[in-house]
């Protein structure tokens, strides 16, 4: 069982930004393709970004393309993502999510994962 836990969240002006963090407990995280989704109340998950699990290959939704970068440290089992410009649409509960797989491609739905964490809060104000 692969424990998740996400942090780095908080409340942020509008054009700043924040750092999040999801750190694994799995020793051999490296195997594993992992995705930040959001969720805001009474609406699914929506795929934010995602990461091979060399970190060769990443995707990144159109709604922060240029703003956010994923990025990951298998060393320290822990997968960040860089969110600058934060706009108060971006305001939102973010999860951490991953599947094992060693191909290539990352999958942008939420039910196609097998882990997650508890997700951590972002707010931006306006």
């Amino acid at each position: 069982q692969v424990q998740l836990i996400e942090s780095g969240g908080g409340l942020v002006q509008a054009g700043g930004f924040l750092r999040l963090s999801c750190t694994a407990s799995e020793r051999i995280f490296s195997n594993y393709v992992v995705g930040w989704f959001r969720q805001t109340p009474g609406k699914e998950q929506e795929f934010v970004s995602g990461i091979s699990w060399s970190g060769s290959s990443t995707y990144t939704a159109d709604s922060v393309e240029g703003r956010f970068t994923i990025s990951r440290d298998n060393a320290k089992n822990t997968v960040y993502l860089q969110m600058n410009s934060l706009r108060p649409e971006d305001t939102a509960v973010y999860y951490c999510e991953a599947y094992k797989f060693l191909g290539i491609g990352v999958r942008t739905d939420a039910d196609q994962y097998d882990y997650w964490g508890q997700g951590t809060q972002v707010t931006v104000s306006s």
